[in-house]
């Protein structure tokens, strides 16, 4: 068989055909930027998607685990109307209820346990008996109370 190519068949072939060998250039390269592109795009998917927690968590919100399980449940669901809800949640800035109660139900407390004309007392001394080798001791153990805040 002769070496010749034929007269009508081009000289020169472009670089998306593919080889005698069976390469394919052009698939591999598409390949590649394919799977590159989808990494991308889940990428920017999962920052648009935690774009309410990131706000909340980053002004320091009351809201932040709100916000959080709304981004999960819109992620789970597929309904956007959850992801708005955390987006606007995470937009408003709640007023801090909690640290006012909080200090006044400590305030409370502490005018619970004062007594009238006398000086506040830390610790209280309870004294108990012991009996060791038949003879009687007495110990001072000292006893911390502990207040409940809530």
């Amino acid at each position: 068989m002769s070496e010749q190519i034929h007269p009508l068949a081009p000289h020169h072939m472009p670089f998306f055909i593919p080889g005698p060998d069976g390469s394919d250039t052009l698939m591999v390269v598409m390949g590649i930027f394919l799977v590159a592109l989808i990494l991308w795009v889940g990428t920017l998917y999962w920052k648009l998607h935690s774009l309410p927690e990131r706000m909340a968590h980053r002004t320091h919100k009351l809201q932040v685990e709100v916000v959080a399980v709304l981004g999960l449940i819109s992620l789970f669901t597929h309904m956007h109307i959850f992801w708005i809800a955390g987006l606007l949640l995470a937009m408003i800035d709640l007023p801090d209820f909690v640290t006012p109660i909080r200090r006044i139900a400590g305030s409370v407390e502490r005018i619970a346990d004062a007594t009238p004309g006398a000086p506040p007392a830390e610790e209280e001394i309870e004294t108990t008996a012991v009996q060791a080798d038949g003879q009687g001791r007495q110990q001072a153990a000292a006893k911390q109370e502990v207040h409940s805040h809530a």
